[in-house]
């Protein structure tokens, strides 16, 4: 009774070992949940949220997976415009005026900006060929080549107009001496300029001179400042340029106003005279404008600060110089956008002042030189500074028309150029990576081919040996 009794008991003992066996094979991840079972949350406390499972997050819809709590991310560096820092003041623009200030620079919020490192998604507005996408500039410093910077007020153009002559790696950089205004860049082995910009020929051509006095102007000053002997051989000028969101362009230049600036020694050439009192009148009786409120700045209808962008790229002799009575407004407007379009497109360079990391790597991949250290966003300006309401926005983007509608075209253009460079140097780190590849396969197989051969030739010594043996 008792055997049969035992071999009973023994066989559910069994039964149930084999299952528990099988389960924790089977379930291997229930020991961390069968640990906490029965753990309940205390009170006041609230219950970690569970993680959903595959089947239950295939079913919930999109919209619920970004509401679920998620781990936040790893912190990452700053990014390119959040080193804000006051911009400093610059040396003085003419005899007697008020020092100008260092062109703030600030940058808009790049909402286009990756996370992972890949390319943003980018939506052109406007179509460009591949010419005009495709920048690069054989830069022969060496030879008769020369870089011209256009110089536009308040766009962020002394800081990079101290970057051409202090922060380029080459192979004679320029010498830039304490207490002096202008550094002397020469060639490699010559003693002719190779930049001609405020910093390094001074204003030459007239302060902040504009497309259509540079053009008339630069040839002749470098073929007096040239050696006889070259003028045989052909030059190139690239000129470059600097441009800026035309509402923070117009505050800053209205802050630059109110503090005493005037650039009244500019010439305003073209079609070789300066324009005439009447052509060109002023807006304030005195020696400056100090104090002058934005109301006041916005009232004066001649003020240069309108539209100064368009009119400082454009070729003005197309409308008639200064002379308003030349063509009716709208025709005059139509030409200097499109004049104006026209030559910023056709530039070697020009970059944006809310995008400073994207201008130098233009620069860089245009003109094969390499900054020495990395361009700073500046965030704190005084343009910045300024509380307008939206009235006042209008009224500022109503003066500035044409600038905003080059603005947003150099902008397209800037994004559009900048995407295309960039997915050339990707395609072409992974052809190097592809080659660098081709040819570890190739060494790798040269190399076992030699050992191959090596084992070949041993097992014949060997044979040859026993066959003399036997």
């Amino acid at each position: 009774m008792d055997e049969r009794f035992n071999k009973w008991l023994l066989t559910p003992v069994l039964t149930l070992l084999f299952v528990v066996i099988m389960y924790q094979y089977v379930s291997p991840s229930c020991t961390s949940s069968c640990t906490n079972f029965g753990e309940q949350p205390r009170a006041g406390e609230a219950r970690p949220p569970a993680a959903p499972s595959p089947a239950r997050r295939a079913q919930a819809p999109p919209e619920e997976w970004e509401r679920r709590p998620q781990l936040p991310p790893p912190p990452r560096g700053p990014p390119e415009g959040t080193q804000g820092v006051a911009a400093p003041e610059d040396e003085e623009e003419e005899p007697g005026d008020p020092e100008e200030e260092e062109e703030e620079e600030e940058e808009e919020p790049d909402s286009e900006a990756p996370e992972n490192g890949s390319l943003p998604r980018f939506v052109p507005r406007f179509n460009f060929t591949l010419k005009d996408l495709t920048r690069f500039v054989d830069f022969n410093i060496k030879g008769r080549d020369v870089i011209v910077f256009l110089h536009i007020q308040k766009t962020g153009g002394t800081t990079f107009g101290r970057h051409l002559v202090k922060n380029i790696r080459l192979e004679q950089p320029c010498s830039c001496k304490a207490g002096q205004k202008k550094c002397t860049c020469h060639r490699p082995g010559k003693k002719e300029t190779w930049l001609f910009s405020r910093f390094s020929t001074g204003w030459s051509c007239g302060l902040h001179a504009d497309w259509t006095e540079l053009t008339n102007c630069v040839p002749a000053i470098m073929e007096k400042k040239d050696c006889p002997r070259n003028h045989s051989h052909t030059r190139n000028f690239y000129y470059i340029t600097m441009l800026r969101d035309p509402v923070s362009r117009y505050l800053s230049e209205w802050k630059h106003v109110q503090r005493g600036a005037t650039w009244k020694t500019s010439l305003h050439m073209c079609d070789g005279r300066s324009p005439t009192p009447d052509e060109l009148p002023t807006c304030y009786p005195g020696d400056d404008w100090s104090g002058v409120s934005l109301r006041e700045f916005m009232d004066c209808s001649y003020n240069l600060a309108n539209n100064r962008q368009v009119r400082m790229l454009a070729d003005l002799s197309l409308v008639g110089c200064y002379n308003l009575t030349f063509m009716n407004e709208s025709e005059r407007n139509t030409i200097l956008l499109q004049s104006a379009k026209s030559n910023l497109k056709n530039m070697a360079f020009f970059g944006l002042t809310e995008f400073q990391r994207k201008t130098q790597f233009l620069f860089e991949r245009t003109f094969n030189l390499k900054f020495i250290s990395p361009f700073t966003q500046f965030n704190i300006t005084r343009a910045s500074n300024v509380e307008i309401n939206e009235g006042a926005r209008q009224r500022i983007e109503e003066l500035n028309f044409l600038d905003m509608q080059l603005y947003e075209f150099a902008k397209d253009l800037f994004q559009q150029r900048y995407h295309h460079a960039k997915q050339l140097e990707h395609q072409r780190d992974r052809q190097k990576r592809r080659e660098e590849r081709r040819l570890q396969r190739e060494h790798r197989a040269h190399r076992w081919s030699k050992e191959d051969g090596a084992t070949e030739g041993t097992v014949t010594e060997d044979y040859n040996s026993q066959v003399v043996r036997w």
